[in-house]
């Protein structure tokens, strides 16, 4: 089978964290020297698109994420998060009678094992809940054979601001004894335990400490964590803690027969942890070493590993990937290691791709500790990639993700991600060039906001996502009079790529084409 032609290339550029603000303070895009963009802005059309809160299936107050944001982008209509599933589950009182989480808590108190909670600690609501992480408490409580109950804190720092982790543990410890269940068993570091480079060394310190108490030990988790702060290491760097009791021994160690339950709902950083632990395989931990345990997912983080998962998320038929595939156009997903999923799995609406012509080319990503002095990170082998292909492939469409702007900003240096956002302007000129001179389209759009506002109103640095809308641009060279209508979400941006191309929307995409001629 040959694959579909389409008259000319084109090309779909998503800019993780290059949302649009009039704002000039704190902004990393309006402080940049970045000629080829402002070119984009003056001679081509665009507009802005909302990506955060219930316009792409988050709380009304909800800033966007870059996984949802290729959702929405992929299935041309708003994609509820099952976060909000989650947390509605929560409050209603049902998320008690789920059935994967019954099974799971019923099993293991059947063989009095003990319970382990393994999940991110803060207040963000980016990767995890501490309301999720109480609530798994509670259910655990009624368990009467259930044995001890133990938490493995990550510690966050990232979406949540640096040296407030002690907080965290202490507002946790007040709350396990008032729920009157659990102990804090391990504390880590997200670098090492949240880690989705494939630095499997960072992973296999996490492993260690859960399952080997491998690592720093310490009586008391606050003192643990402040004392970490007294070294000069923040939050999301701290390396392994083993919390011991009264007696020099461990607290609680993940032993054969135990139950573990993963608590973030964000997938991308969790699949190394949790492949480690909880998925029989020979790959990067020995599995001689891995104890003999049941796990459940609080949500999917891999449909490959085979393991229970609580809170399913829906999955959107009739994406943009579907469509591709139907036609068999021939189109290639291009990111380094931290995006690649976002290109692929989220972007296809949580569907393994049927396309036979699409391609995923990955670029290995940097070590995250040396993101600072490496803003670029892979942009410029990203463009390459691209480029080289579009040589050989005149008839294809291309997808990709440039991280550099959204991950520079959660660093907090306003310096470093203007650095970035010149290095990713380069980037664009380089495409957009190459684009037009094989008579092609291009799209640049973002999946949230975030290096457009990097202070917050007392001047303080703030490295989180914004609620801000992201820009859309349209560059094409033969098209005369377009318009880009204003208003529309990332909802929108699947419809108008088929538009381009030529295709019929399909009936359950609730977005609309852009573009007015």
């Amino acid at each position: 089978m040959c694959p579909s032609k389409i008259e000319r290339p084109v090309a779909l550029v998503i800019l993780d964290g290059w949302g649009y603000l009039a704002e000039t303070k704190g902004n990393a895009i309006a402080s940049a020297h970045t000629p080829y963009y402002d070119r984009i802005c003056s001679e081509h059309p665009w507009t802005v698109l909302g990506s955060s809160g219930e316009l792409v299936g988050l709380g009304a107050d909800a800033p966007g994420n870059a996984e949802l944001g290729h959702m929405n982008i992929g299935a041309g209509r708003v994609v509820r998060s099952v976060h909000t599933n989650i947390r509605e589950a929560v409050v209603s009182g049902s998320f008690f009678d789920n059935i994967v989480l019954a099974k799971a808590f019923s099993e293991v108190s059947a063989r009095t094992g003990d319970v382990h909670l393994v999940g991110l600690i803060s207040d963000a609501d980016v990767h995890s809940s501490m309301d999720n992480l109480f609530a798994l408490l509670r259910m655990a409580k009624r368990y009467t054979g259930v044995g001890n109950v133990y938490i493995h804190a990550i510690l966050d720092g990232r979406d949540v601001p640096p040296r407030t982790a002690d907080i965290y543990v202490e507002a946790l410890e007040i709350k396990l004894a008032d729920i009157g269940v659990g102990r804090i068993a391990t504390l880590c570091g997200r670098f090492f335990a949240m880690d989705s480079t494939e630095n499997w060394e960072r992973t296999a310190r996490a492993f260690t400490m859960m399952v080997h108490a491998e690592g720093e030990r310490a009586s008391d988790p606050v003192s643990a964590v402040r004392s970490s702060f007294l070294r000069g290491i923040s939050d999301e760097f701290i390396a392994p803690i083993v919390i011991e009791d009264h007696s020099g021994e461990p607290v609680g160690k993940v032993k054969d027969g135990d139950l573990v339950v993963f608590f973030n709902h964000r997938a991308d950083t969790m699949r190394q942890l949790v492949r480690s632990l909880a998925v029989p395989d020979q790959g990067l931990i020995v599995a001689a070493s891995k104890p003999d345990i049941s796990a459940v997912c609080l949500t999917e983080y891999d449909r490959a590993f085979g393991l229970p998962v609580a809170f399913e998320q829906k999955t959107e038929p009739n994406g943009l990937a579907s469509v591709l595939a139907a036609n068999g156009i021939s189109n290639y997903r291009i990111s380094e290691t931290d995006r690649m999923p976002h290109v692929s799995k989220f972007i296809n609406c949580g569907f393994t791709s049927q396309n036979p012509f699409e391609r995923d080319v990955e670029v290995a990503s940097s070590d995250a500790s040396l993101r600072e002095m490496e803003p670029e990170m892979r942009s410029f082998k990203i463009v390459d990639k691209m480029l080289n292909i579009l040589k050989e492939d005149r008839n294809a469409f291309f997808v990709m993700n440039i991280p550099a702007p959204g991950l520079l900003a959660e660093t907090g240096s306003l310096e470093r991600t203007v650095e970035a956002v010149q290095y990713v302007d380069t980037c664009i000129g380089g495409i957009v060039g190459q684009m037009e001179e094989a008579g092609g389209v291009t799209m640049i759009t973002s999946s949230h906001g975030n290096c457009e506002s990097m202070f917050t109103e007392s001047g303080e640095p703030d490295r989180f996502a914004t609620m801000n809308p992201v820009p859309f641009h349209i560059i094409d060279p033969t098209a005369n009079g377009i318009r880009l209508r204003e208003g529309g979400s990332l909802k929108d941006v699947a419809p108008t790529v088929l538009g381009i191309l030529g295709m019929t929307k399909p009936a359950e995409m609730s977005g609309e084409d852009l573009r007015n001629s």
